[in-house]
């Protein structure tokens, strides 16, 4: 296994893989990620966001890795909220531009008969309902394939799932009942104010008001629709589970929405894509990254709770370096599951497994294979040259945060940026922001193109320039040579609308 590891990790660090993500994992033909997928259809065929409307020419064009050009909206394209966007592919680390990313505005409606289970289903046209505006970008890994069947599906899923309690939305100062009728009718509270014990009410149920007042939690709208967007990013994996039996559909996706219902902003956020807000100058960040760092007591109590995942080949415990065989018996400093800190413990045979968490930063990888623990796809990711599955350590499940904007007053240069690691990984959130307000500052309020100037900007300065020494920034670092996708979102976008 030892051997397995070390090659799996020379890969991560060096040598370009064409349809793989070495970035976050290594991909072998022997590895499993393709098991089952020889022959079948794919589920959506591949290319780049609609809205970007692209030619086969500037399709083909966009896919140089010796020239890595900006692609941006065409000029006259208008996005909700006159959002920007801009994208460019990576330096040559997989053949295809693996980030995907969708806009929509749809219409949230109490579920028809015929459309309730459908995912597929268009608004066609139909402005009727409750407006629900969204962005996404999907970081794709080890082929495009989960990356694009999300920015197809999740806006739909999480539309049909706020569907569900449209009833509520559209009672927004009344708290959520905390059950609802089997028909999902919101009066079933109201219909068992008049029942008595012989028409079937819970013998056993609480019947002393003030009993029952301290008993039940009072929940927010609010949280009800952060549950939904949770749920809808679990469906969206599961989907995926289940159409890789009829479809080829590679690899995994971090993935990053923002939606926009009722005044507030809901940030979800499963991988390392990154959101912030600038308001006032001010950074406001919405996100936080989910990697085999961040994460690792969550890791490494699942490795503890469930020791055969690790296939007698890996130790959740962490060391601050491998252990030599010699070592056994002396004492060095280690951390588990229930640490924040480190202490020392006596090294035993079991020890000189390989960790479950291994390296450090971008370099850190779960089972030496992928670096961000949560996303969607990857059901068939194994170690390499192994049957260890990396799925079940892996979580679909967002992080959501709210950004109320009715509470906020917001300017022309206010915006809410969000793009895939490739921007991030050269460029902090106060230069990003830094960035954006100059370059805003300058720009003609009136001119629509302004925020896809801006994030046009902001991706030439992660992406460098060429030079003999690869793409290099001002401070002749090295620039970002992953895939780099940017929304820029004017906040007072949603006034202008309504």
């Amino acid at each position: 296994m030892i051997s397995k590891v070390k090659n799996a990790m020379s890969n991560l660090v060096g040598g370009m893989m064409p349809h793989g993500h070495h970035h976050h994992h290594n991909h072998h033909s022997g590895g499993g990620q393709n098991c089952g997928q020889e022959g079948l259809p794919h589920r959506f065929p591949y290319g780049r966001p609609d809205f970007l409307d692209l030619t086969p020419e500037l399709l083909q064009y966009s896919t140089e890795h010796a020239t890595r050009p900006v692609v941006t909206l065409k000029r006259g394209t208008r996005l909700p909220w006159g959002t920007g966007y801009a994208e460019a592919i990576n330096a040559g680390k997989s053949m295809l531009n693996e980030d995907q990313a969708s806009c929509e505005k749809l219409f949230v409606r109490k579920p028809s008969g015929k459309n309730r289970n459908s995912t597929v289903v268009d608004d066609n046209g139909d402005n009727t309902g409750i407006p629900l505006h969204f962005w996404g970008v999907f970081d794709g890994h080890a082929g495009s394939g989960a990356a694009i069947m999300a920015s197809k599906l999740l806006h739909r899923i999480i539309r049909d799932g706020l569907g569900e309690i449209c009833h509520l939305l559209e009672n927004p100062n009344s708290a959520p009942p905390i059950c609802l009728a089997k028909n999902g009718s919101p009066f079933q509270a109201e219909a068992k104010k008049g029942a008595t014990q012989e028409a079937g009410e819970d013998p056993d149920a609480v019947s002393d008001a003030s009993v029952r007042f301290y008993m039940e939690k009072v929940v927010s709208l609010e949280s009800l629709v952060m549950g939904v967007i949770e749920t809808a990013f679990k469906q969206m994996d599961d989907l995926i589970e289940r159409e890789k039996t009829s479809y080829a559909i590679s690899g995994g996706c971090c993935a990053l929405a923002v939606i926009y219902l009722m005044g507030k902003l809901y940030v979800a956020n499963a991988g390392d894509s990154r959101a912030i807000i600038i308001r006032n100058n001010e950074v406001i960040p919405m996100t936080n990254e989910f990697t085999p760092e961040s994460e690792r007591q969550r890791l490494q109590y699942l490795g503890f709770l469930r020791p055969a995942l690790l296939g007698n080949e890996f130790t959740h415990i962490e060391f601050p370096r491998r252990i030599q065989h010699s070592e056994l018996g002396k004492k060095m400093l280690y951390r588990d599951h229930t640490m924040t800190g480190w202490a020392y413990k006596t090294i035993v045979e079991d020890d000189l497994k390989f960790p479950l968490i291994y390296g450090e930063g971008k370099k850190a990888r779960v089972m030496a294979t992928i670096g961000v623990t949560r996303g969607l796809g990857d059901h068939d990711l194994k170690v390499y040259n192994s049957n260890i599955y990396i799925k079940p350590f892996l979580s679909c499940v967002p992080e959501v945060k709210v950004y109320n904007l009715d509470e906020n007053k917001h300017g022309p240069d206010d915006v809410l940026v969000m793009g895939t690691d490739g921007l991030w990984d050269v460029t902090t959130d106060k230069e990003v922001a830094e960035a954006v307000s100059t370059y805003l500052s300058r720009c003609d309020p009136s001119d629509p193109m302004r925020y896809t100037l801006a994030a046009q900007e902001l991706l030439m300065r992660s992406r460098g320039v060429l030079k003999e020494r690869g793409w290099r920034l001002p401070n002749e670092k090295l620039g970002s040579g992953d895939d780099i996708t940017v929304f820029v979102i004017p906040l007072a976008g949603h006034e202008s609308e309504t």
